[in-house]
């Protein structure tokens, strides 16, 4: 191999200048040609999610567990909030959506896209740069084409719904074969009568049209988008529920879950004294006595299926709590 490098220098000190120079322009062109994508790359994106110690995708995208995202559902909202606004994390929530199945809930990690109004020379130059890089079809495929499993669609298309929808039911179809999720859309869509057929689909949008994407382009694909007042990075944990949808830096993930879970334990077992006015509201609502504590405990061992995070882990969280 060295030799094969020795005997190029020595052709390329031969060479005329103006040879040289052309040869090294081509060069560079070529690697400047070649480093473009419309996919954030994946060093940045390992740049920009710092906090994020654990396995990622190929692309850089934070790769939470699936045990973690599955149990994210039973968390609320409320819950969710609180411990992101607790971490400074002020801006991960957006609301006032329309949905297909409003009592359906979504969660998966996050896989971005970002839509623009279609400017002639960027959308050409966008479309040979897909073409180079072997994407098929209209742009709106391209994000399609690289969701795998536990993915949840996300896109912001600046929430243009009239020849805004980026999706209709052939689409959504492939979404859910490759997702086995839905999707959350800054935008419109169309052909709901199609999508409410897929079984295990669901959308939050904007609105309805009929119309399709014209004189649209996408600008990036797991690149930072902003959804509602939410900034959404690729790989957030996104959690959809009919109050709206959130938006979990992937680190924060597990903490969510064992504190909304703890919670939801809590509450459960309050109630039921309430119900039985075993203890008073102010003495639920307020610290807990010792008496309460050892009462919840029993209870808790007395009922190891609602239990859903590990002994280790519930034995760590008693140390941590205050009550």
């Amino acid at each position: 191999m060295n030799s094969i490098f020795l005997t190029l220098i020595i052709a390329t000190m031969r060479m005329p200048l103006k040879y040289l120079l052309f040869l090294v322009l081509s060069v560079c062109f070529s690697f400047s040609t070649n480093a473009q994508s419309i996919n954030m790359p994946k060093e940045r994106l390992i740049a920009l999610t710092p906090e994020w110690k654990g396995e990622r995708f190929d692309d850089g995208r934070p790769k939470v567990a699936m045990d973690i995202v599955e149990r994210m559902k039973a968390i609320s909202l409320e819950q969710v909030w609180s411990v992101l606004r607790n971490h400074g994390y002020m801006n991960q929530f957006a609301g006032e959506w329309k949905m297909i199945h409003e009592g359906q809930v979504m969660s998966g990690r996050a896989l971005t896209a970002q839509y623009m109004p279609k400017r002639v020379a960027v959308r050409e130059v966008l479309e040979k740069e897909g073409e180079t890089e072997g994407r098929s079809g209209d742009m709106v495929n391209w994000p399609i084409g690289e969701l795998v499993e536990g993915d949840l669609y996300v896109a912001d298309s600046y929430g243009k719904v009239n020849e805004g929808p980026i999706i209709g039911d052939n689409l959504g179809v492939s979404i859910y074969a490759k997702s086995k999720n839905g999707v959350v859309f800054n935008g419109g869509l169309r052909d709901l009568e199609g999508l409410e057929d897929i079984e295990g689909f669901n959308a939050f949008v904007k609105s309805w049209h009929p119309s399709y994407q014209m004189q649209m382009m996408l600008t990036g694909i797991n690149v930072p988008i902003i959804i509602g007042e939410a900034t959404v990075m690729p790989g957030d944990v996104v959690l959809a529920k009919r109050e709206g949808v959130i938006f979990i830096p992937p680190h924060l993930a597990e903490e969510v879950v064992l504190k909304g879970e703890f919670i939801a334990l809590k509450d459960e077992f309050g109630h039921l004294c309430l119900r039985e006015q075993r203890y008073t509201s102010g003495e639920i609502d307020g610290a807990w006595k010792e008496e309460i504590k050892k009462d919840f405990l029993k209870w808790l061992d007395a009922n190891p299926s609602k239990i859903r995070m590990s002994k280790a882990q519930l034995d760590d969280f008693f140390k941590q709590r205050t009550w």
